[in-house]
């Protein structure tokens, strides 16, 4: 039984871990996908988390078929006493008092993430960047597939790979989605994965990291422990990203990179151009299924990293084609009478809202806000201006949103619902066929959902149900006349 260098006797057989302690069970699988991992191996686990039973309903369910010890509700000492191993989740902070009690009682830290890197025997190929990750990652399992490649998916997209990494063989490829809070304790373990790739940056989670700099430094940690025989693609038109050429020994693929460079990548029309030690190739994205520049900045990127793990072009081309895209990020939940609804829960910055309104057809009937990550909605609202014709903003957020909003002049009709049901209903009200009624809520979920998917479900329920209803009246409240939605739509700031 392979347990990895960090838990290993050095033998690679016997576990020195006999009790970990799950420090953040969370809702995403990695907490449970590293319970069961060792549960399952026989050490004794803790599972400690600051949410109650019935918040974590969904992961403990997963695991009751587990014998393992829950400390809920809070943290104490007494939750790792004795612990070998402490996995940290994600959403832990850095200056969590959990983490002092941690390290009081001389466990080693870990996570979920770090174990897998521990573990895996295939080559790691990570994702990071501000927005586009998430599609990025599954376009390029997709095209790896296709080239006849056994894959693992995991990391920020959703669930744990600890488990199958038994079964994992050198000739496969794990593919893995990471977050700023993955990237930043990779320096634990100082590794980093085989082939990286940084899509941008710009502000995000500012309500965990100080600054834009230590946000930064945060997903610089996914290239600095780069070997030789290692690669990286950055974005060579992303400001910040472009300046981090010297960051780790890996091999550097600017995207946009003059043809001079001794390697890269760049997009002319519907032609990326890859290119690296006087091989070069090109692949189309004329059969790109999912709108937007930015999906086909996505596609360029998911496609220049395949070839450089040795895809032939024309099975990147493909895949391409084939790729229908990601539930939560611009998913037509259905069209009816001319009307066009999209499920983008998974758009929780303003960047990612921006692209969402800038690939969907206009009229724009859009419903937006939700939980704080600190960010400026100024440029967000100047997009809405431009492509929406009425806003339904909700959450924590739809204040601010609102205030952004009213600083322009001449701003499409608004207003603020207390419920998240009565925002979509109300879209799909004011909603007239040719219209797309669009879900991008430029903000996290947590003010009255668990997480984006749980929006994203509520979001497609509703919508379905009026579907079955009956066609949406078009019309605002009141059945006020077209005349009348700037003065009726705009509610309190």
């Amino acid at each position: 039984m392979r347990m990895g260098s960090c838990l290993a006797d050095g033998s690679g057989a016997a576990p020195v871990a006999r009790q970990v302690t799950i420090l953040g069970l969370g809702l995403f699988g990695g907490g449970v996908g590293a319970a069961r991992y060792f549960a399952e191996r026989g050490a004794r686990v803790i599972v400690t988390d600051l949410r109650d039973a019935s918040a974590l309903a969904e992961s403990l369910e997963a695991l009751r078929d587990l014998d393992i010890h829950y400390r809920l509700g809070g943290h104490s000492p007494g939750d790792f006493a004795g612990s070998d191993l402490v996995v940290v989740n994600p959403a832990v902070p850095p200056s969590a008092p959990a983490l002092e009690m941690a390290r009081a009682a001389s466990a080693r830290l870990t996570t979920e993430i770090n174990l897998l890197f521990d573990l895996s025997p295939a080559p790691i190929l990570a994702v990071t960047g501000t927005h586009g990750k998430s599609t990025t990652t599954a376009l390029l399992a997709e095209i790896l597939r296709q080239s006849g490649k056994k894959v693992w998916v995991g990391g920020n997209l959703g669930g744990s790979l600890l488990s199958e990494t038994d079964v994992m063989r050198p000739e496969d490829i794990v593919v893995i989605e990471i977050s700023s809070f993955q990237c930043e304790r990779l320096a634990w373990i100082r590794r980093s994965p085989h082939g990286a790739a940084v899509l941008n940056l710009t502000p995000n989670h500012l309500d965990r990291h100080a600054d834009m700099r230590e946000y930064a430094a945060a997903k610089q940690e996914l290239l600095r422990y780069q070997m030789a025989r290692d690669f990286a693609l950055l974005n060579g038109e992303d400001p910040i990203v472009r300046e981090w050429g010297q960051i780790g020994m890996g091999h550097k693929i600017f995207y946009g990179a003059p043809f001079e460079a001794s390697c890269g990548a760049r997009l002319e029309n519907d032609r990326v151009l890859v290119w690296r030690d006087g091989s070069r190739a090109a692949f189309s994205l004329a059969s790109l299924r999912l709108p937007g520049t930015h999906n086909r900045f996505n596609a360029a990127c998911a496609g220049t990293m395949a070839w450089w793990m040795g895809c032939d072009p024309d099975v990147i081309e493909r895949a391409i084609g084939h790729f229908a895209g990601l539930p939560d990020r611009l998913e037509l939940i259905l069209e009816r009478d001319g009307i066009r609804f999209y499920n983008d829960s998974l758009a929780t910055t303003p960047e990612s809202a921006i692209a969402a309104l800038e690939a969907v057809s206009p009229p724009v009937v859009l419903i937006a806000g939700g939980s704080s990550k600190r960010h400026s909605f100024d440029g967000f609202a100047a997009t809405i201006v431009k492509r929406c014709k009425a806003v339904c903003l909700v959450g924590d957020t739809a204040p601010e949103i609102a205030g952004a909003l009213a600083k322009h002049p001449g701003p499409p009709p608004f207003r603020i619902f207390d419920r998240f049901d009565e925002a979509v209903r109300e879209a799909a009200r004011i909603a007239a066929p040719g219209d797309t009624v669009l879900l991008s809520p430029a903000c996290a979920s947590f003010d009255r959902f668990r997480n984006y998917r749980e929006r994203g479900r509520a979001f497609a329920q509703i919508v379905r149900a009026l579907s079955a209803d009956g066609p949406p009246r078009s019309g605002l409240v009141g059945g006020s006349p077209p005349t009348a939605r700037a003065s009726t739509m705009k509610g309190p700031l």
